[in-house]
């Protein structure tokens, strides 16, 4: 197991957070993002600038089991194709179930901002979002934990 993250919008205090839960469970930590940004990560894997390249690195480095950080739904909803665990670095644990609704959610507000519409960006970052965040990569990471546990007896 090991917890990916697309690293080119995901906010410092995440991957702080990445690390610490990292070293606590032992899983390596990986980020990926293009040149244009500076990562100091020890598993950081530097991809070009166009628009999917670092969507597709995180695909070929993910397996079934790994934990993924990205604000990419559509990413999100590859992943979760491969058995991936799945959450925003807001703290939101994507789920196969309500993964189709967020997509089509994504191209309805598209469509319409298309059209001329205007929509509401996010909302400023706060300390509940890192608190929400680590909660929920510490559950992961736990159940993560009872299954090795469990597969081991």
């Amino acid at each position: 197991m090991k917890i990916i993250i697309d690293a080119d919008a995901c906010p410092r205090s995440v991957l702080q957070i990445c690390l610490l839960l990292g070293e606590r469970y032992d899983v390596p930590v990986w980020t990926v993002a293009s040149y244009r940004h500076q990562i100091d990560s020890e598993n950081h894997v530097t991809v070009g600038g166009g628009p999917q390249e670092t969507d597709i690195k995180m695909m070929n480095l993910s397996e079934a089991g790994d934990v993924a950080v990205t604000q990419d739904w559509g990413l999100a909803a590859m992943l979760l194709g491969k058995q991936v665990h799945c959450m925003s670095p807001g703290g939101r644990e994507y789920q196969s179930g309500n993964i189709e609704f967020m997509l089509e959610e994504r191209e309805m507000k598209a469509r319409f901002r298309r059209g001329g519409g205007r929509t509401k960006g996010p909302k400023k970052r706060s300390a509940n979002d890192d608190q929400r965040f680590g909660q929920c990569l510490d559950r992961i990471l736990q159940r993560k934990t009872v299954v090795d546990s469990e597969e081991a007896e």
